[in-house]
């Protein structure tokens, strides 16, 4: 499989790319593919060193003896993969990956979602378009009466309560940086949208399921910085010029064969080399990282020597990396300690027969678990589901998992306290009670099998997660580090922890923090190659002057002036 990583021994680095230019990744998720896809194409001598697959948690799992008569295995995930069209670095990165037959690359097995379904149990559900529209406001009072009727509207919501968390998203959309992050980042989103004097479809939709949505986090805790920015990014999404495309896309076969396999082929063909290992500390002299203790794929202990260290370990790891050392040279690294993180798993179920849920993603508004879904087999035209396993499945409703930590309708228990059996008939009942209160739309008959995510484990009473993610907390960007310290020389962090624009652990934000990451060791060895490119994020002009506005009355101590 080309997503393997390589199994054997250590092998030291060769000096190709000429001294001071060899550079060790240490993880190879999207955040460390990234970084060797740019200092590969720049010339450096890179080694990607990662302890289980290629991808991370963007990658495909091949379900285990699920291919018969000569068909591919089924294809699991960790959770189903969605690309808004505001992300722009990771689209970059795929233009530049080829692709057979694909004139723009990986870029072309994107395909566009058409609508949304929020799924209620024991009343109607809501259908929403996914269009894309010219421009949508003019003045702060054409964005409260065009987003507050758009919501009324495609919600069946009260208008009063349209209305005012549409000002709500003003009040934000016409906030200063430093009121975003010195105020909002400390507020979380429950607080901020009032939820808690609002009507009961307020606080289930625009609280605690927009939130679920985006970064599987509890409304009461995420912060606002983050939920506010992602929410800017989608108002803005039917702006041609602020998107790279639809408003949701998804890939048209599974993650590994649409993406990350010709990825990692690409990086292979630039010289990259692959090592599977698992990073257990770093070695310091003085102010530079002398080496990276690893031990590989046969149980071997050795040291990783290069002149250049990136560290794209998901931040649970990460921080055990970090010395008193090191903390002494990068004291910002200890707020990594405080960062939370939390589980969004997913798991598929194969099935007999097509399903006919929605043209694009699901949303079971009122299921204990925050369930999210897919159905893929109509975008799979790559690879048809109807060719993989043993010929009989029709389809895969790929569902992730938001919430571990609520009981369940099925056993009384938490996803954490139930057994893979009982998660998966658990997650069955929450969507048939969500889908079959008004027409049959899935069957136990039509149920082939599952797969569970296999970074969840069973130990006996409990389980646990090798892949958990991170949320942002109310407060949590002060204890987010930047990719680089001056103190220590050698050693650049790429990670979606690290402080970026995309303010949220996703594909996009590993993807522009390992740029940032990048484009730091350039400027550290005074290279002239060209830098990375970075995007910026949207918003809105014709709010702008009431931005300029806002700095000076957060530097007053007033409010914005659309907080009433």
């Amino acid at each position: 499989m080309a997503g393997a990583v390589t199994a054997g021994a250590v092998h030291p680095q060769s000096a190709r790319a000429g001294a001071g230019r060899r550079v060790a990744i240490l993880g190879g998720g999207v955040a460390g593919l990234t970084a060797a896809h740019e200092l590969a194409e720049r010339g450096f001598d890179v080694t990607v060193y990662e302890r289980r697959a290629l991808g991370g948690k963007a990658r495909s799992i091949p379900v285990p003896g699920s291919g018969k008569d000569g068909r591919p295995e089924l294809w699991g995930e960790h959770g189903f993969r969605f690309f808004p069209g505001f992300y722009r670095h990771i689209p970059d990165t795929m233009r530049r990956i080829p692709f057979a037959g694909n004139a723009n690359g990986v870029w072309d097995n994107l395909v566009p979602a058409s609508e949304v379904r929020f799924s209620r149990a024991g009343a109607d559900d809501t259908i929403i378009p996914m269009g894309k529209a010219g421009r949508i406001w003019s003045t702060p009072d054409d964005f409260r009466e065009t987003v507050g009727s758009a919501i009324a509207t495609s919600t069946k919501m009260g208008e009063a309560d349209a209305l005012y968390f549409a000002n709500r998203l003003l009040v934000f959309n016409t906030s200063c940086d430093a009121r975003r992050f010195g105020q909002w980042d400390k507020v979380p989103w429950k607080d901020y949208v009032g939820a808690g004097h609002r009507s009961d479809e307020f606080r289930m939709l625009l609280s605690r399921t927009l939130t679920t949505l985006l970064v599987a986090a509890k409304d009461n805790l995420a912060s606002t910085l983050t939920i506010g920015t992602m929410g800017e990014q989608f108002l803005g999404n039917p702006l041609e010029s602020n998107n790279d495309g639809p408003l949701d896309r998804l890939l048209n076969g599974a993650t590994n064969e649409a993406w990350i396999d010709p990825w990692t082929n690409r990086l292979r063909d630039l010289g990259v080399h692959f090592v599977s290992a698992e990073v257990r500390g770093l070695d310091l002299d003085g102010s530079r990282i002398s080496g990276a203790r690893v031990v590989d794929s046969s149980g071997a202990a050795q040291t990783v020597d290069a002149d250049y260290f990136i560290s794209a370990l998901p931040v649970e790891v990460a921080r055990t990396l970090w010395t008193p050392e090191i903390l002494s040279l990068r004291p910002d690294l200890a707020g990594m300690s405080q960062l939370t993180v939390d589980w969004m798993t997913g798991i598929q179920y194969f099935l007999r027969r097509p399903t006919d849920i929605a043209r694009g993603h699901a949303a079971y508004v009122d299921s204990p678990w925050s369930l999210t879904s897919i159905s893929q087999g109509q975008y799979w035209n790559r690879t048809p589901i109807t060719g993989l396993g043993d010929g009989t499945v029709q389809d895969c409703l790929s569902v992730d998992i938001s919430d571990w930590n609520t009981p369940g309708i099925l056993y009384g228990k938490t996803a954490k306290d139930c057994t893979h059996d009982e998660i998966a008939r658990e997650v069955w009942a929450q969507l048939k009670a969500h889908l079959n209160d008004r027409a049959d739309l899935l069957r136990d008959e039509d149920l082939h099998s599952w797969f569970l995510d296999t970074g969840i484990g069973w130990d006996g009473t409990r389980n646990t997660n090798a892949d958990p993610l991170l949320i942002n907390t109310a407060g949590s960007w002060g204890l987010r580090p930047e990719s680089f310290g001056p103190a220590l020389e050698n050693l650049f962090l790429a990670g979606d922890y690290v402080r970026t624009n995309v303010d949220l652990a996703t594909m996009e934000g590993a993807s522009e923090a390992a740029r940032t990451a990048v484009n730091k060791l350039l400027d550290v060895i005074n290279s002239d190659a060209p830098r990375c490119k970075l995007f910026t994020l949207y918003r809105a002009e014709v709010l702008e002057p009431f931005r300029q506005l806002d700095i000076q009355r957060f530097a007053a101590g007033q409010s914005n002036m659309f907080d009433t």
